[in-house]
């Protein structure tokens, strides 16, 4: 069987060229076997390896093909023979006699014809589902996706593969992502993107063909406690608690309340924006009853123009922008890593210290490793030379800490700095909430939008020394009485005691 195999490719190769596509068309083909083989076998893992044996191998077996034909092309050309004639020269008679389903040299080349195609067919199907998977997304362009693979390894999402948010369901959306990835492929090649990459906001899949078939509105209700915990910049890194009860209510039975109020089926909520962005809005319009809308204008950005390509309905994303890349902000990094033991509360002024250490402005991430080593071990061997050594277990937990989150959210590469990415959960300064609950946006009559805390939220501490302080029965002499009261009140009418 070997020997007439290599009597055949023999044969077909009949020229120079012939012979270049014979050998081409046989080693990627072997080699795409064995790689194919040790991937499946856990042998190799590297993306870089999987690039190859899904892109070129592919490549060069459908180029051997095309070279066979040509150098056959060629040959009859010089000679000024038929194929027939070309054929009686390289094989024996018995092959290129006719029979009843034709020659022997037809009939092999029929199945080396349906090996091929099934060849290429398993290639390609095995590439797409390569190209799916988040490996492939975070590693393949190392230098560019790199701070989208860190944040995505570290992200409540981590087990969720980047197409099912980021290519959605359906041949049109398959389309639509390999022609975008094909572009993303040009302008790393010729150096066109933007260094930060803008968020991809007209890119991304409707929030109803992606978050909702995991997230249903239906079944947002109720309160979800959440304490947060922040520390101050004193010598004992002092905590204080923020407790809020979340109220992620959703349905037509929660009329002027609740988190997601906003995506309710029975609620539908428009906007127009200054631009990609969606901070700045200039109209909101909010469905009625009667199915008409009200709306809301913003009297500070009178006489711009409405962009008919930047009216939306809202839905997930225009909250939950950075639900899976989520870059920290320092301050917030360090108070997350304090309230999980990451970073030791033992050290004076342990979150001033690591504050400083992190924003350092470093010109690179090699600058930046060694300035913030040097930052936290030399303010203590200065201003506590009799506490370093036995602290020394501290310092250096502190230094691993702080190179972790700066590694994790500053990508110099890509100009990727603090608060590059703004996150709209909450209501820090102007975004998040307040770029619609806000005071300039009203409708005719002047009235605006509600910015009453306690529509998404019921408060249980803010700034306290206690994560549940305004449960605590009030102190009428405290200042503050009638607000904890009022607060108190509010929280136990909202649960229904």
């Amino acid at each position: 069987m070997l020997v007439k195999y290599i009597n055949f490719i023999r044969g077909v190769a009949i020229s120079r060229i012939g012979l270049i596509g014979v050998v081409l068309t046989t080693s990627s083909f072997v080699t795409f076997v064995l790689l194919e083989a040790a991937r499946l076998l856990g042998l190799l893992t590297n993306t870089y390896v999987g690039l190859i044996t899904y892109m070129v191998f592919p490549a060069l077996f459908i180029l051997g093909l095309v070279l066979i034909p040509i150098g056959w092309r060629r040959r009859k050309k010089a000679t000024g023979l038929t194929t027939r004639q070309l054929l009686e020269r390289k094989f024996a008679d018995p092959d290129v006699r006719a029979g009843f389903f034709g020659s022997r040299v037809f009939l092999t080349i029929g199945v080396f014809t349906v090996i091929n195609i099934l060849f290429m067919m398993g290639a390609s199907s095995r590439m797409l589902m390569f190209m799916d998977t988040p490996i492939f997304c975070g590693t393949a362009c190392h230098s560019v996706m790199n701070p989208e693979w860190v944040t995505y390894r570290d992200s409540p999402h981590a087990r969720v593969r980047c197409v099912d948010c980021h290519v959605g369901e359906g041949v049109e959306a398959l389309v639509d992502s390999k022609l975008n990835g094909l572009w993303q492929i040009i302008s790393v090649t010729f150096d066109l993107l933007e260094r930060p990459i803008p968020t991809p906001v007209r890119q991304l899949r409707p929030a109803r063909e992606t978050c909702e078939k995991c997230h249903w509105p239906e079944k947002f209700y109720g309160q979800r406690l959440k304490t947060l915990v922040r520390y101050g910049r004193d010598e004992t890194s002092t905590p204080w608690y923020t407790t809020l009860g979340l109220k992620i209510n959703a349905g037509p039975g929660t009329e002027g309340g609740g988190i997601h109020w906003h995506v309710a089926a029975a609620n539908e909520v428009r906007y127009a924006s200054v631009d990609d962005k969606r901070e700045q809005m200039l109209w909101v319009e909010v469905r009625q009853s009667d199915s008409s809308f009200k709306r809301y204008n913003n009297r500070r950005l009178t006489g711009i123009e409405t962009d008919h390509d930047l009216i939306r309905t809202l839905d997930c994303i225009d909250c939950h922008n950075r639900a899976t890349h989520i870059y920290e902000a320092p301050d917030h990094a360090i108070d997350d890593r304090l309230a999980r033991g990451r970073l030791p509360r033992t050290l004076p002024y342990g979150k001033e210290r690591a504050l400083r250490a992190l924003t350092g402005g470093y010109t690179d991430s090699a600058a930046a490793m060694d300035g913030i080593a040097n930052s936290v071990s030399e303010y203590y061997r200065r201003n506590y030379p009799d506490r370093v050594d036995a602290a020394d277990d501290d310092i250096t937990s502190m230094i691993r800490t702080l190179k972790a989150v700066y590694n994790r959210n500053i990508h110099h590469g890509m100009k990727i700095t603090w608060n590059c990415y703004r996150s709209q959960i909450g209501h820090v300064g102007d975004g998040g909430c307040f770029r619609c609950h806000n005071a300039y946006l009203v409708d005719a009559a002047g009235n605006s939008i509600s910015a009453d805390c306690t529509l998404c939220h019921s408060i249980l501490a803010y700034e306290a020394d206690k994560p549940f302080e305004y449960i605590l029965p009030p102190d009428t002499t405290d200042p503050e009485y009638r607000m904890h009261h009022y607060l108190q009140r509010e929280f136990f009418e909202s649960v229904g005691q």
